[in-house]
């Protein structure tokens, strides 16, 4: 999961005073989602995390591996999924060839789709360093290699940490930090595929809680921010970020590429501004609000929020322990409605 994000999203802002109680007004979701991370000692079965899935009706899944045992659970399920191809070493392996590619198609999608419903294929989670040389190529080979199994309709793409972008405030300046990024911007723009994005107010917010309001941070009303760049207004952090990664593709000659949210959440303990009402109030507030879009693109905005579960052997911040919305006993972290 995230590391730090870029810590500056609004720091050149004066924020009002925030007034009044926040009620949360639920509006129509078309595509929310969780991701699924394993890394506890204490995790229920796959098979009970999907009925879980369905019980709480949530219909989209993030997964980080070709988890076979996951991928059984989920056939007809009916729940859509992410499905990343797994760490570096395996975007490095897809890059390096075609054949490569074709194998890892036929050992972890053929088996399992259509009755798993795989809507994109993810080459690499934040992929930082030399290794960024891979995605490309890897994306291209795992393309061919689904369209020569006749599984063309599943879209391939990268998902991308916020920092990615330069310059994001305010979001009309948004543009993309380096070359490789342009590059695989226009392969998706060839192929139909969105750009999955990390997005993570929570973490510009600690960098920078001078600047940055918590009610704005967290969908809460009373601040109004004007791009003058774009003529448009922002009431909360995650517009203004989102935007700043449409403005980048823009300016990559790609502004028909649409975003997918491929991690966005609030930890609930562990670390400064990691409560429980925090946490309620940010996911919350997420989940009600991207059916709307964003000032930029005001269309239904496909989100998978960070994560089911706490996870006990996450390494890192002990806030990276404390992103789940349920225990590992399946009980709620705090109360949420999915609709």
């Amino acid at each position: 999961m995230a590391g730090q994000q870029l810590q500056g999203a609004a720091s050149m802002l004066t924020l009002a005073v925030i007034i009044g109680a926040f009620a949360f007004v639920p509006t129509t979701v078309q595509s929310i989602g969780v991701c699924y991370g394993v890394l506890g000692t204490d995790l229920p079965s796959r098979s009970e995390v999907v009925q879980l899935y369905k019980s709480k009706g949530i219909n989209l899944m993030r997964i980080y591996y070709p988890d076979k045992e996951a991928l059984a659970a989920l056939r007809n399920s009916g729940i859509g999924i992410i499905l990343d191809v797994g760490g570096v070493d395996v975007v490095t392996s897809l890059a390096a060839s075609p054949s490569n590619a074709a194998s890892w198609v036929r050992d972890n999608v053929r088996p399992y789709y259509p009755a798993v419903n795989m809507k994109y294929i993810v080459v690499g989670n934040e992929v930082e360093g030399g290794a960024t040389n891979s995605i490309l190529s890897a994306m291209q080979n795992v393309n061919s290699a689904l369209s020569a199994a006749g599984l063309g309709g599943i879209k391939v793409s990268t998902s991308v940490r916020f920092d990615v972008i330069a310059n994001s405030y305010p979001p009309s300046k948004g543009v993309f930090k380096d070359a490789y990024m342009t590059q695989i911007a226009r392969y998706l723009a060839s192929t139909g595929a969105p750009l999955l994005a990390n997005v993570y107010p929570y973490f510009a917010y600690r960098g920078n809680p001078r600047d940055i309001s918590l009610n704005y941070a967290t969908f809460q009303p009373g601040t109004t921010v004007r791009d003058d760049g774009n003529g448009l207004t922002y009431t909360n952090l995650f517009d203004a970020m989102v935007d700043a990664i449409y403005a980048a593709l823009e300016k990559a000659g790609t502004a028909n590429v649409m975003i997918v949210i491929s991690e966005s959440g609030w930890p609930s303990a562990g670390g400064f501004a990691a409560t429980i009402d925090n946490a309620r109030t940010y996911n919350q507030g997420l989940i009600n609000h991207v059916g709307r879009g964003t000032p930029k693109k005001p269309v239904a905005l496909e989100a998978y929020i960070f994560a089911m579960f706490n996870e006990n052997q996450k390494t890192g911040d002990a806030t990276e322990r404390h992103f789940g919305l349920f225990y590992p006993n399946k009980s709620p972290v705090y109360p949420i409605r999915f609709s």
